[in-house]
């Protein structure tokens, strides 16, 4: 995976085109892709009117990125983790940019009338990771693969300990996304038992519990876990 940051683009290259499956704003689902793009944007980007989808293909298609995935996020891209790690031979590595401004509850949803919360926690980021194996995965293993992210994206936020309106940890944000990559194979599985899983899960959870903490520290923060 190599990173290369052109503010308001975070471009993400695999070194190949991989299988990958996202709930991405950009071709998401089961896709063919080489290339994971951040878009950074502001309130002025987005106003209630737009078309988020067409403005957002339209800008996909004026980078050249017809056939990359595409991400959105407010936070400043400049702040992103990067974690590779390796089990039995099977590596993984997870790209993350972490923000917890409109951060959730599972389960709920906080809140946040009465008060001026843009002042309290100021309106930028989200999560969004790109998370690629080594081992190749059938489509399948690839969506067991997207659950142990999400599992691992959960469990940084916890042990971050942010709390939201109401006074629940948060779990996520409202605009998580993440995005797994990985060879197309025959492999089944990629599950909490597997080398590939371990690997996953631990790179996931180190990228989002770095971003978390920077995002923590940069608005004054800190943990309460």
């Amino acid at each position: 995976m190599q990173v290369t940051l052109h503010a308001p683009w975070l471009d993400c290259d695999l070194g190949a085109p991989q299988r990958v499956l996202s709930w991405a704003p950009f071709r998401a689902g089961y896709q063919t892709a080489r290339r994971i793009l951040w878009r950074q944007v502001r309130n002025a980007d987005l106003p209630a009117d737009l078309d988020v989808a067409t403005w957002f293909a339209a800008q996909m298609r004026a980078r050249q990125a017809d056939e990359a995935i595409g991400l959105l996020t407010s936070r400043d891209v400049t702040c992103h983790h990067l974690v590779c790690t390796q089990v039995q031979g099977v590596e993984a590595q997870a790209l993350a940019t972490v923000g917890l401004s409109n951060a959730e509850a599972v389960g709920g949803r906080a809140d946040r009338t009465g008060r001026d919360w843009d002042k309290v926690i100021p309106a930028y980021g989200t999560i969004n990771i790109a998370a690629c194996l080594s081992l190749p995965l059938s489509d399948t293993a690839l969506l067991e693969a997207l659950s142990i992210a999400t599992q691992a994206r959960t469990a940084a936020v916890i042990a971050a300990g942010h709390r939201v309106p109401g006074g629940a940890v948060a779990t996520g944000t409202g605009t998580d996304c993440i995005v797994v990559a990985a060879p197309a194979g025959a492999q089944e599985y990629c599950g909490l038992h597997t080398a590939q899983g371990e690997a996953l899960g631990r790179a996931v959870f180190d990228a989002v519990a770095r971003g978390a903490a920077e995002w923590q520290t940069s608005i004054g923060l800190q943990s309460e876990g």
